[in-house]
């Protein structure tokens, strides 16, 4: 059976909340410190502009969310995150992530998806938003503070979303 993206449902909190935990606890990705408890996951997820997970012959191997960057004459611009289940990373599982929220923020009437904070380390990442036809901003120096309390870069990338209809991204 092949992976599927879909709009996540209350009964895929407790793995969604494994993956983002788990995310968060490695301290190398996420800008949160805390892990999430089921009340706040509950809160948090339906929040959020859209919230996606990949699931495969029933278990959740993904997800992300999307919300607005800012507000009012910035309101165009969406923001996502994303999460592989530790021991899935690697299969291509970001990558359809990634081009679903794009489809899905085009249908929300976003115009442009921006990350704010790519951690530097992150080639993989990195690698996959250069693929899909992110462009950099730059590096902030020292702009994320790791687990252990060292500072490192950040990169912003940004795309701009085709909202001609034909449901794929700009540059896909």
């Amino acid at each position: 059976m092949a992976i599927m993206i879909r709009q996540y449902t209350e009964a895929d909190l407790p793995n969604m909340i494994t993956i983002w935990n788990d995310i968060v606890e490695e301290g190398m990705a996420f800008p949160q410190e805390e892990p999430l408890t089921l009340e706040e996951a509950r809160s948090f997820f339906a929040e959020q502009a859209y919230t996606g997970v990949a699931e495969e012959n029933g278990e959740i191997l993904g997800l992300y969310i999307v919300h607005p960057n800012n507000v009012g004459r910035c309101g165009h611009i969406a923001n996502a995150s994303y999460g592989v289940k530790s021991g899935q990373r690697g299969q291509r599982i970001g990558e359809k992530l990634v081009v679903d929220s794009l489809e899905i923020a085009g249908s929300l009437g976003f115009r442009i998806m921006q990350f704010n904070a790519v951690v530097a380390s992150n080639k993989g990442a990195i690698h996959l938003y250069k693929k899909l036809g992110f462009s950099s901003l730059g590096v902030i120096p020292g702009g994320f503070k790791q687990k252990d309390g060292r500072y490192v870069d950040i990169v912003p990338f940004y795309i701009e979303i085709n909202t001609d209809g034909d449901k794929s991204p700009s540059g896909i």
